[in-house]
């Protein structure tokens, strides 16, 4: 199966996840309440989550 592009949707998805304030602060600092909630809640949840892991092929708590 060949990986698809990501389409106009995916990516306005993913974009909202990369200004969201709860990602960016766990992308930044790498510990702490926060990034412990998107790497064990939002990841699995959250449409913008899993839209930035297809754009970007990374989780949204990595840096």
């Amino acid at each position: 199966m060949k990986k698809q592009p990501a389409g106009a949707l995916m990516r306005s998805l993913a974009l909202v996840c990369t200004v969201c304030p709860v990602c960016r602060t766990a992308r930044k600092n790498q510990k702490g309440l926060l990034y412990s909630f998107v790497k064990t809640i939002e990841g699995r949840f959250c449409p913008f989550c899993m839209a930035y892991e297809k754009v970007y092929g990374k989780k949204a708590h990595e840096g």
